[in-house]
């Protein structure tokens, strides 16, 4: 006879006859079974009840606390709003700005209404740090906005990779887009210390795996990273992004995407986008050498 039918309850000595044993039905062993551990799991679930009781009169004070003067995150609603947000954090800026700019080229009016307040910000001594994407070195009204603000003692380099706006003055008071709401229309301001720390670090990381953008009389135009755009592009493919999502990442036009892709088909002779994706996942070549 198994032992594991009465290790189960399914088999029980007869009260008249305990030498014998006994059918028991299963859904009454198992009833047996489970009570002791759903005894126990109630009172666990008491024991957190009685936690969260305990807890939620301190958490509303913090709460309510943190709400009438905690002034660390603020949301920006408007583009008037953020102007002036901006303006204000610009006015009293007085040793660095970082800037991450994704996106590709810049519309030639914006860049004609900041370039007068970041040639003034850079003659009264405040360091200037920008990054773009690859993108930018081939558009002419961004290469001219550079030229000036470099020669006026800022710092310019491009990235492959795929990053968020952000905007730090003096490490003390951040600027990035509201990720859920309009991006073009609100923003969310941070002065918490340790959030801007932390964007901070970012950027340096990134800026530190950036290629500088320098102009010389004898080179008009500084060199475009085509084989790093490249391998951006192949990543995302191979993420599963459409051409059009890349395109909106990395700054540069669909057809240019359709172009880095076609390429690599050739170079790979596959037969479908999902060939290649796959040829490119099994080899090391987007990490290791150009295409």
């Amino acid at each position: 006879m198994p032992e594991c039918l009465v290790e189960l309850g399914l088999l029980r000595p007869l009260a008249e006859e305990p030498a014998l044993l006994g059918a028991v039905p299963p859904d009454i062993a198992s009833s047996e079974l489970r009570r002791p551990i759903e005894r126990a799991v109630l009172v666990q679930q008491h024991a957190i009840a009685a936690i969260q009781e305990a807890l939620s009169a301190a958490e509303d004070i913090y709460r309510e606390e943190h709400r009438e003067s905690g002034t660390a995150v603020r949301l920006l609603r408007g583009i008037d709003v953020i102007r002036a947000a901006l303006r204000q954090a610009r006015d009293s800026c007085v040793e660095e700005v970082i800037t991450a700019k994704p996106g590709g080229a810049r519309e030639p009016h914006l860049l004609e209404q900041v370039l007068p307040s970041n040639l003034s910000m850079l003659k009264k001594g405040v360091k200037q740090r920008t990054l773009y994407q690859h993108t930018v070195r081939t558009h002419g009204p961004t290469l001219a906005y550079i030229e000036q603000v470099v020669a006026a003692g800022a710092e310019v380099r491009t990235l492959n990779e795929v990053f968020d706006r952000l905007i730090i003055y003096d490490r003390r008071i951040a600027f990035i887009p509201e990720p859920v709401l309009d991006i073009n229309s609100t923003a969310v301001a941070i002065e918490h210390p340790a959030i801007v720390h932390y964007l901070a670090m970012v950027f340096d990381n990134a800026w530190h795996r950036a290629e500088p953008v320098t102009i010389t009389s004898q080179q008009a135009r500084p060199p475009l990273m085509t084989d790093e755009t490249r391998k951006a592009v192949l990543r995302l493919m191979i993420e599963g992004h459409t051409d059009a999502a890349i395109s909106k990442r990395l700054g540069i036009s669909t057809r240019t995407v359709s172009t880095h892709i076609k390429k690599a088909s050739e170079a790979f002779n596959s037969r479908s986008r999902a060939q290649l994706a796959f040829l490119l996942a099994k080899s090391s070549i987007i990490d290791d050498e150009a295409l």
